[in-house]
């Protein structure tokens, strides 16, 4: 019986590492193709949505490849040259220790990353993002091995620094992880990262030579007309209070719909602002460690002792859009706080949504605080795009 298992395991063992010979053979030099890659949600990484879309206008067949959690710009979706790679998001073994659950998870995600990436067209590039780079960095390094193709590092921040912030950065765990990243970073053929700050200290602390590429908003990032606000705040008002029209202090003319920030004249038919409107702050996030919301929601206290003191100020509707693990306990916060002159929602907006709520805000705030001290959230840069004043947490 036992012989029999083996034969047949040495047999299906043979049996794909004939596949990956013929498949290694018969490839055509990637023929320029490349495979953008990232160990997470595609719609919550619109950098690596960007590089895609760059390659593509630049004549280039892509392979976007990540989690698909959250639907990717309509763009990326459009184009004819990216070809979507859906990986399947583990959320890992719920038996044993935590640290045996977090190896066992690492081991089976490495087999199935490395499965898709031979598993596509022979690439001549693979682009990869880090963070997340455990295991991604070394099945990517791999993959490139096989395919005799060229691994380009795509330096977001250190995967260890994001992991310090729930551990310690003594942890062994995190020691390990440093070690890791390290020397397989020191292994890409070439290297991509969002700050000169980042740039000098991959070169100092860990001898790898990068090219600083800086976010830059896409061109749908900018002011949005005032008619297009009013058919997003009526979409919005369908699933959320705060963008229905609450404030009536004012006599309209004829019964045009409103929102709690337009209204349509009924006796022209043209979109005007309210005059009683709220003014409307904008945030997002991916609800980690790195940002802390209590320090927002301590400043909405005090800007509702303001307004209860007597002093002029707008009521305000506070939108913070984005998914993530602690978006349930800032919840929790929230629905403890009754305020009388602020309302705050927290919705997923859809990727085309996003930028015309950013060029219809009045505020963006940015809390992001660096794990490392030497990444850009690429948030501020969208902001600036649709000309929104932000404030940020300081950086160098």
């Amino acid at each position: 019986m036992a012989a029999g298992g083996a034969v047949l395991a040495l047999a299906a063992v043979l049996a794909l590492a004939a596949w990956l010979w013929r498949r290694r053979r018969v490839a055509a030099g990637g023929a320029g193709r490349v495979c953008v890659a990232v160990l997470g949600d595609l719609g919550r990484s619109p950098r690596m949505q960007y590089h895609a879309l760059s390659l593509a206008r630049h004549g280039r067949d892509v392979a976007l490849l990540g989690y698909l959690q959250s639907r990717p710009h309509g763009d990326v979706l459009r184009s004819g040259r990216i070809r979507l790679v859906p990986v399947t998001d583990l959320w890992g073994l719920r038996v044993g220790p935590k640290l045996f659950q977090y190896v066992v998870k690492v081991v089976v995600q490495a087999v199935q990353l490395l499965y898709v990436m031979l598993k596509i067209d022979q690439p001549s590039y693979i682009l990869l993002q880090n963070p997340p780079g455990l295991p991604a960095i070394a099945v990517a390094w791999l993959a490139c091995r096989f395919w005799r193709s060229k691994l380009i590092i795509d330096w977001h921040n250190y995967g260890y620094s994001v992991m310090s912030l729930s551990h310690g950065r003594n942890h062994p765990l995190v020691q390990i992880a440093k070690w890791y990243e390290k020397l397989f970073g020191r292994l890409s053929d070439y290297n991509l990262c969002v700050t000169n700050a980042m740039k000098e200290d991959l070169w100092v602390n860990c001898n790898i030579k990068a090219v600083t590429l800086y976010d830059k908003p896409a061109a749908y990032f900018k002011e949005t007309p005032l008619e297009l606000q009013h058919h997003l705040y009526m979409k919005l008002a369908e699933d959320y209070e705060p963008f229905k029209p609450r404030y009536v202090t004012e006599s309209v003319s004829g019964s045009g719909e409103k929102s709690a920030f337009t209204e349509v004249d009924g006796s022209n038919g043209q979109v005007k602002k309210r005059r009683a409107r709220p003014a409307l702050l904008i945030s997002s996030t991916s609800w980690t460690e790195d940002e802390d919301f209590s320090v927002l929601l301590k400043a909405l206290e005090g800007y509702e002792q303001y307004i209860n003191e007597g002093v002029k100020l707008p009521p305000l509707v506070c939108v913070i859009t984005g998914k993530g693990p602690l978006k349930d306990y800032y919840n929790g916060l929230i629905n403890k706080l009754h305020f009388k002159h602020i309302q705050i929602c927290t919705p997923w907006l859809e990727a085309e949504d996003y930028p015309l709520l950013l060029g219809s805000a009045d505020l963006g705030v940015c809390l992001h605080k660096s794990s490392s001290g030497l990444d850009l959230p690429m948030k501020v840069v969208d902001m600036f795009g649709c000309c929104l004043p932000v404030c940020a947490i300081h950086f160098e």
